[in-house]
């Protein structure tokens, strides 16, 4: 997958050099994809910005929180929307965000289409993350089905729900990369490496799109955070990010490719500085990167108040400085800060900014409302959500969305799956019968009451056949130990233990990092005395991140990791415990041994002094150097074989492609998916190379003692990177291609790029 075009150091100085100049000037060499996007406006398009005032353009380039907040009273809520109604009526006002309900919707759209001076209809975003009010798991875990095709239709079916709902875009798909497990908003992305995030992200533009921007059942995908956002010092949500340029590039960037190259309608500027230079100010990566390389055609919308923080970040005097850097880097439409609509005007009275970079904003914003169908249809039928919202077909996606997202991470013994014969389970823990942490973080309008429990989920499974015995344990924060003794009783008079333990739904999310990263409270204490009691145990982690969990991985002989699956936790983790569904989820992110390992990911660099025996080499003293369980990890209820790996040729021409390929035996007495992954090693680079690469998976599925040869296709660009010279290209030399079940297994050989 080619990602970039060729870029040279020279030009990346040049364009970084452009976004360190703080100032009202405009760039006097402007993009070329400006002026060709100004030139191929539609004739309504044209004709509103020749009669607009500028006012009414900065309007367009505003967004508005959307009068729903639950806390006022009605007097003061009615007041509120009033006054919002009046905004949208002067034109002061093009987009709204946290509004949701058909009805609500289409009173402020009758206003701007029916009362303002022009009838431009609004745009009404929201945070349709995993769903609108069917639920389905965080992303992360989706992104541990490695299944694209099952994350493209749980993103189709929020996209029904939520247009139903009246809203016309969201802010979504998160696509940042993360390998700091610490960072709260790791649940709301696809983990950590570049190639599984690209497929997955590129999977939920076209969910959440579908082919036709104007069908009914569509919604505006916004790629987001661009860019980097996923790598702030410390885990700390919004704060710098100081990487090279390669590792934006090569880590960062691939994602947000995958989405514009999917058709991603709109774009989110990160809160994050990158090297010194806020994101909603970097004209490099807004303009240059994104508009002349990529050729993006749609709009970029600032995060929450991201433009006037840029005053904060010490990089603009005031706000209305704030305001000129954003515009003129190429973010057109400002999220609630309404500086926008505050100081530009003056800003082009004084002659610091030229007015064709509003009307360039203003039509980008007016093409994307005209490309979803508002000029044509801007309201929705208000008894439209009755027919969708939670009927069983979306609830039984969500329901094998989540069994397809639970890693079973140890099965020693083979606990799993339950075996007939057990009368009474012991179901422990403070998420074994919870409703509102299931839903996870960023839950749109799920409500609790939606939500299957664990406890309810394996009581419809068994029926009166088996005795579900439930005691809480503990808390997930604070509380006392009390109800520990309580839980071991109810242990001991079982045949076995089921014990769930993790986060809270609140626990992860924006702003909610943690610095440390075991289980919470006294959760371990209680997995701890249930083990003593000598029953068979199985731990369930439902968490939005990962979390180090030493002590459990070396006692308990069964985990499963199953994240907060969102609505039909109850039902999709008993198919899991009772073997009505085999496992075959992987890790897309790398679970450590403990917080001190972060940052930690498989796609390492090697070091002058890899770990080994010898004292002074790259490794801890107190722990392993090696991950508690590795990227792309996640075991079945049977076991593969891999055997017979081989290539097409071993030395590769510039411009050919090489197939490997290796076969795949089910080796056990279940049928059951596996995910065969193959990963690359540039063993020597004019950069050096990480340690491993992902280039590619597919899934198989073998009935027990059934072999299948599977085949990847390796081309040149897939050993491309960006070299000493910061050209995209691949160099001649020795690789390594490993093809296994997870990035640290498997069988490996190597073949040669050669010159021409």
């Amino acid at each position: 997958m080619k990602l970039f075009a060729h870029f040279r150091v020279a030009n990346i100085c040049a364009m970084l050099a452009m976004t360190w100049v703080i100032g009202y000037q405009v760039t006097v060499a402007r993009c070329e994809s400006q002026k060709a996007a100004a030139a191929i406006g539609s004739k309504r398009v044209e004709a509103l910005i020749a009669a607009m005032s500028i006012d009414e353009k900065l309007g367009q380039l505003t967004q508005r929180p959307g009068g729903m907040r639950t806390d006022d009273n009605p007097e003061v809520a009615h007041a509120k929307r009033e006054d919002l109604k009046r905004e949208v009526r002067e034109g002061k006002v093009g987009s709204f965000l946290g509004a949701f309900g058909a009805e609500y919707i289409n009173d402020l759209q009758r206003v701007a289409v029916e009362e303002s001076k022009h009838g431009i209809p609004l745009i009404i975003g929201n945070d349709i993350i995993h769903g609108c009010r069917t639920i389905f798991p965080i992303p992360l875990a989706e992104a541990a089905s490695w299944d694209p095709a099952l994350v493209e239709r749980s993103a189709h079916i929020a996209a029904v729900e939520a247009a139903a709902m009246g809203t016309h875009w969201t802010f979504a798909p998160m696509v940042d990369i993360c390998r700091d497990p610490r960072w709260g908003r790791v649940a709301e992305g696809n983990g950590e490496d570049p190639y599984l995030g690209s497929i997955i992200a590129a999977a939920r533009v076209r969910g959440f799109q579908g082919d036709d921007l104007k069908a009914s059942d569509s919604l505006l995908a916004c790629a987001k955070h661009f860019a980097a956002y996923g790598a702030p010092e410390g885990g700390r949500d919004y704060n710098t990010v100081d990487i090279s340029m390669a590792t934006l590039f090569e880590v960062h960037l691939p994602p947000f490719r995958a989405a514009v190259d999917a058709g991603v309608g709109t774009m989110m500027s990160a809160f994050n500085e990158i090297n010194g230079v806020p994101a909603t100010a970097n004209r490099f990566i807004m303009t240059e990167v994104l508009r002349s390389q990529w050729g993006f055609d749609g709009f970029v919308v600032s995060d929450w108040t991201a433009v006037t923080e840029l005053v904060a970040h010490g990089y603009a005097r005031d706000d209305a400085h704030a305001a000129a850097l954003a515009i003129d880097a190429g973010v057109d439409m400002d999220m609630t800060s309404q500086a926008y609509r505050t100081h530009l005007a003056k800003a082009i009275d004084d002659g610091h900014l030229d007015i064709r970079t509003i009307d360039d904003a203003v039509r980008r914003v007016l093409k994307t409302k005209e490309s979803i169908g508002l000029f044509d249809d801007p309201y929705t039928d208000p008894e439209l959500h009755k027919k969708v919202i939670l009927c069983d077909e979306h609830r039984g996606v969500a329901r094998e969305s989540a069994r397809r997202s639970m890693v079973l991470l140890k099965n020693d013994g083979n606990v799993l799956p339950l075996k007939p014969g057990i009368k009474k389970i012991a179901l422990i823990g403070p998420l074994a019968d919870n409703q509102r942490d299931m839903l996870g973080t960023w839950a749109a309008i799920g409500k609790a009451e939606d939500v299957v429990t664990i406890r309810t989920g394996m009581g419809a499974a068994v029926g009166d056949e088996v005795a579900i015995n439930f005691e809480i344990g503990c808390q997930i924060e604070g509380g006392d130990v009390a109800g520990i003794q309580k839980a071991v009783e109810v242990a001991r008079a079982s045949d076995m233990a089921i014990v769930v333990v993790g986060e809270t739904a609140g626990m992860s999310g924006e702003a909610s990092c943690r610095s440390n990263i075991d289980l919470p409270g006294h959760q371990l204490e209680l997995v701890k005395a249930i083990h003593a009691t000598g029953k068979p145990m199985v731990v369930l982690v439902a968490s939005g991140r990962p979390l180090a969990i030493p002590w459990v991985a070396e006692h308990v002989p069964t985990i499963v990791q199953i994240w907060h699956p969102g609505v039909e936790a109850g039902h999709a983790v008993a198919d899991v415990l009772f073997g009505k569904v085999n496992p075959s989820a992987k890790l897309p992110i790398t679970i450590p041994r403990n917080v001190g390992q972060v940052p930690i990911y498989y796609a390492h660099k090697q070091t002058g002094r890899p770990p080994s025996d010898s004292f002074f080499t790259s490794k801890y003293s107190d722990v392993p150097w090696t991950p508690l369980y590795p990227f792309g990890f996640g075991l079945s209820y049977t076991k593969f074989g891999y055997s017979k790996m081989k290539l097409s040729q071993v030395k590769m021409k510039p411009g050919e492609s090489i197939t490997a390929s290796a076969t795949i035996t089910n080796t056990g007495d279940v049928a059951g998916e596996e995910i065969v992954q193959l990963y690359i090693r540039d063993l020597v680079g004019s950069r050096t190379r990480p340690v491993k690469q992902l280039r590619g998976f597919k899934r198989v599925s073998l009935a027990p003692g059934e072999s299948k040869t599977i085949t990847f296709t390796l081309t040149e660009s897939d050993l491309a990177y960006w070299d000493s010279n910061f050209e995209f290209k691949a160099e001649p030399g020795k690789f390594v291609v490993s093809i296994g079940p997870n990035s640290v297994d498997g069988m490996s050989t190597d073949f040669e790029l050669i010159a021409e």
